[in-house]
């Protein structure tokens, strides 16, 4: 029987605070009949967002081509669900339960080029784009491509999406942190990058890459033009790849602001020194598909040799899950202007968004207005990154703790409270320090996902809990 002594340690090591201790207490609390508040992960599904028409049309018949040839199919999908069902079944002829090319379907990759070029006014090569199973895979295939020994690096952002620090446990390389400026929207900051990654090589690290999430995750912010030019000529100057999670490109919600794409930022800059990997899914904007796991990965200023070796690294999985690939298609290639399809679509869309974008405002102010409470509210994205006051025990002396200790001690004390929440409210968050934070400072972040009684409710619970936790810190 295999012990834990026998498991891999750097598994052991590695965490993933989104589906951490405090979500298995809320599963043991709702099956003992307590209502929760699933705040923990960015589901929209699950949290009763219904799916997009559109998508779920095309997909009941490319996976059940015999629907095409009842006479009921007619009387039940529009005319260009069925034309667009009927072509993808010719493109991909063998099926949804065929494998497909490593790199994913070439339509569906065509698509994908086109929706670029579209976006941002730029070429995009259809040979440097792979479908995979969700961002998640395309990230853990670059970490996979550029980690050569223990000492490579990855510059990640504080706080970050713990996919990164998980992965770069995993695989054995070296996380660089970098914080965002909380006090600037949390925009990065070219001083702090640069302490950043002089401390690194200072202990021997070797920087090989920089992550960045835009909009931000657990953060919610949306990056200014200027701050992604900053972080390009950051690169450029260290010789590091850039990892864009630009995932959420769907989700801004404040007025002037607005997304903009590493890919084409570059592309104005004339940039042909860094290596980009840009990375999009399915699982967010407003699609929120998350179980069908789709989403792809674009290279740019890389040589044929170098993705010769991810398209290996792709091929030894056989290829991403068909039915991912299709969807991540359908995302790029909506309904046109003068279809059956396009009215319901842009009413599914624009409904589910707009709606996003008044429970960010109802949560945001709501936490707002708690003493001892605050957060930016959310430019974009599906969380905000909540910032909250303790006082501490008289029974503790910070004097006399290493920073080590420190550190310890605050997590214990955001995850206490995010379980002991929790335990009285039925509102599960995730702390913190599952995300990272700057030293001092105590967090927790929530999604506003639920329906929005809930947030509203949720704003009232936490009021009420955050006030009658304090009162109960022994400070005399």
């Amino acid at each position: 029987m295999v012990k834990l002594a026998d498991v891999n340690s750097k598994l052991l090591k590695a965490n993933y605070a989104v589906r951490g201790k405090i979500v298995i207490r809320a599963q043991e609390l709702e099956k003992q009949g307590k209502k929760i508040i699933y705040c923990n992960i960015g589901n929209p599904q699950a949290l009763k967002q219904k799916p997009i028409t559109f998508i779920r049309q095309v997909l009941s018949l490319v996976e059940y081509p015999a629907l095409l040839d009842k006479p009921l199919a007619k009387k039940i999908f529009p005319a260009d669900i069925i034309e667009l069902a009927k072509m993808i079944l010719e493109k991909n002829p063998n099926g949804t339960g065929a494998y497909t090319q490593s790199e994913g379907i070439p339509f569906a990759r065509q698509a994908i080029a086109d929706f670029i070029g579209k976006r941002d006014n730029i070429p995009a090569d259809i040979n440097r784009i792979m479908l995979t199973d969700g961002a998640s895979k395309g990230v853990q295939s670059v970490f996979t491509l550029l980690t050569k020994n223990g000492n490579d690096g990855y510059m990640i952002p504080i706080p970050q999406y713990p996919l990164y620090s998980a992965t770069i446990e995993l695989y054995g390389a070296k996380q660089i942190n970098y914080f965002l400026d909380e006090e600037n929207n949390w925009q990065l900051n070219e001083n702090e990058l640069s302490r950043s990654i002089k401390a690194a090589k200072k202990n021997g690290i070797n920087p090989v890459a920089i992550a960045v999430i835009n909009p931000g995750n657990p953060t919610g912010a949306v990056l200014s033009k200027e701050n992604i030019k900053m972080i390009i000529r950051f690169a450029k100057a260290h010789n590091l790849s850039i990892l864009a999670d630009e995932v959420y490109q769907e989700n801004v919600y404040i007025e002037g602001l607005k997304f903009h794409s590493f890919a084409k930022v570059m592309n104005e800059m004339n940039e042909r020194d860094v290596t980009l990997f840009s990375f999009h899914s399915i699982s967010k904007g407003f699609l929120g598909e998350c179980g069908h796991r789709g989403g792809y990965l674009e290279v740019r200023n890389m040589s044929d040799d170098v993705y010769a070796e991810l398209i290996k690294l792709q091929s030894i999985g056989l290829c991403s899950n068909v039915g991912g690939q299709i969807v991540t298609c359908l995302m790029v290639s909506p309904p046109q202007k003068g279809s059956e399809s396009y009215e319901l679509y842009i009413k599914e869309r624009d409904a589910i968004l707009d709606e996003l974008k008044e429970k960010a405002e109802i949560l945001g102010k709501g936490l707002n207005e708690i003493e001892g409470m605050e957060t930016v509210i959310p430019h974009g994205a599906m969380y905000a990154f909540v910032k909250f006051e303790l006082p501490h025990s008289k029974d503790i002396d910070l004097t006399k703790m290493t920073d080590e200790e420190k550190i310890k001690y605050e997590a214990s004390r955001d995850s206490n409270y995010c379980l002991k929440l929790l335990e009285e409210t039925g509102i599960c968050v995730v702390p913190g320090s599952g995300f990272g934070q700057a030293p001092g400072t105590l967090h927790f972040r929530t999604t506003f996902l639920p329906p929005k009684e809930d947030i509203k409710e949720l704003v009232k619970k936490m009021k009420n809990f955050h006030a009658s936790y304090v009162s109960k810190i022994k400070i005399f």
